[in-house]
């Protein structure tokens, strides 16, 4: 080990600092990019919904795809070297979504910001559980997680005053932050050991991407069309044999774009499927926040976007104060159950209260302490499963997985959202979305609960599948 390696492995907390900054740039431009949707379509005359919304199922759809892949690659090579380069991926990616000339080019610019994303996730949450102890992991798994959830708390914010300025700096704020975030990873963050475990199937990840884009395309399109129009069923069709393609190649090749074997590991699988519900309840419901606020409340960017900052404070103050110690008390599942439950109890308060004329403090603000609470006890605890239930040295795949089950969670979400609101924005569209958020929440907790009965928090490296155990190789 060199000496600059010696020294980043004796500073966890400068590593959670730095890994941490991957989580806030991932996900601050979701949050930026959902309040700056009216001014992005007058700019480009995007005439739908349904076109708008790829500007977010983009992002979301290739960050999945590619975050398995990006996973093994930092197992193979070491995820110090893949979260560099994921950090020099998104800030050009940043770059060149500001400098966008056309609808076309932003949306493309859209999917460099996403794989840059996806190389920095599994990445940086493997390089914060190789640097901290045991005994303190789900504390710093938590601080991973506020660090991200504070993206979502300064997005709505941060990003309502920069569009009075230019809808093109939400995406130009991204690069002065990835700058400084590569300088301290260079000196900071420590080598990990690589597995050997061969190169990722990128087209098995292409497969994906083609799979549920052409699935997201026909969902959105079948308002306007309906079942029996030919370009639905023939998307339809694609979308299906396209993610066969996807499944069958994950079973055979040696580096699947989605490790099946991971998932196959009673809370891997259990705590993805919980987690994609969440986070298309979670997807569907920032999008329609956005929606409620500035189209059918009628509010400007900037006030809607500090009307909707107190929820994502609540997940910060909850993440770093609550959730570690919750996790360690009574475990993973029934932290994960507890916080969905909250979320479903937020979204039937905005069912009873919400209604045409505005009334922010009454019937808006209350629910927001719910469902904050929620998301900082469900998203801390479920990607906590990865360092519990896998051994270190699958945790870059592990985490993948868990990623990709947020980011396609997200993806159909905001996708259902799209399909709810196609006919026409109003406040009868908003409620219809709350009960498909309220529906999906309530079946994470279900599946959570479900968990937290059949697994105790631990798991025996021997009862895993064979292929879980893959033999670790050299250092890199």
């Amino acid at each position: 080990m060199t000496t600059t390696t010696q020294a980043a492995a004796t500073r966890p907390a400068a590593t959670v600092v730095v890994v941490s900054t991957a989580g806030f740039l991932a996900s601050l431009d979701l949050f930026i990019v959902n309040i700056a949707f009216p001014e992005i379509r007058q700019t480009f005359g995007a005439a739908d919904f349904g076109a708008m919304s790829w500007i977010l199922n983009t992002y979301t759809l290739v960050f999945a795809a590619f975050m398995n892949p990006a996973g093994r690659l930092g197992d193979r090579y070491g995820h110090r070297r893949i979260f560099l380069c994921g950090l020099v991926v998104f800030t050009l990616g940043s770059a060149a979504c500001g400098l966008s000339g056309s609808f076309v080019m932003l949306v493309a610019a859209r999917a460099v910001q996403a794989l840059g994303a996806a190389m920095l996730m599994p990445s940086s949450l493997a390089l914060l559980l190789a640097a901290v102890p045991a005994a303190r992991r789900a504390v710093a798994v938590s601080t991973w997680s506020a660090v991200a959830a504070m993206a979502a708390a300064l997005g709505p914010p941060v990003g309502g005053f920069l569009v009075e300025l230019s809808w093109r700096w939400i995406f130009f704020v991204n690069v002065p932050v990835g700058l400084l975030a590569l300088v301290a990873g260079l000196v900071v963050l420590a080598k990990t050991r690589a597995t050997g475990c061969g190169i990722p199937d990128l087209f098995g990840a292409l497969s994906l991407i083609a799979g549920v884009g052409a699935l997201v395309w026909a969902l959105i399109e079948l308002p306007v069309t309906g079942w029996h129009a030919p370009t639905v069923l023939l998307a339809t069709i694609g979308a299906g044999c396209a993610m066969a393609l996807a499944v069958w190649r994950s079973l055979r090749h040696p580096s699947p774009a989605v490790d099946l074997a991971a998932v196959r590991v009673l809370p891997m699988w259990s705590s993805c499927l919980a987690l994609l519900m969440f986070s298309a309840a979670h997807g569907a419901m920032l999008l329609g926040g956005v929606m409620l606020l500035t189209t059918v409340w009628g509010m400007p960017p900037a006030v809607a976007g500090l009307c909707l900052a107190p929820g994502p404070i609540v997940v910060v103050v909850v993440s770093l104060t609550l959730a570690g110690r919750l996790i360690d008390k009574v475990g993973i599942a029934v932290v994960a159950a507890t916080g969905a439950a909250l979320y479903v109890v937020g979204i039937g308060i905005w069912l009873c209260t919400i209604g045409p004329v505005p009334d922010y403090f009454t019937d808006y603000l209350p629910a927001q302490l719910f469902t904050g609470a929620g998301v900082g006890l469900v998203m801390p605890s479920l990607s906590a499963v990865t360092g519990v239930a896998l051994p270190s040295y699958r945790w870059g795949a592990g985490s993948a997985v868990t990623n990709t089950a947020r980011q396609l969670g997200m993806v159909l979400g905001t996708t259902a959202l799209t399909m709810i609101y196609q006919p026409g924005i109003d406040l009868a569209a908003v409620r219809r979305g709350w009960a498909f958020v309220a529906v999906a929440a309530g079946g994470a907790a279900v599946i959570a609960a479900g968990l937290a009965l059949r697994w105790k928090g631990a798991t025996d490296e021997s009862r895993m599948p064979a292929e879980v155990q893959c033999v670790s190789g050299m250092a890199d």
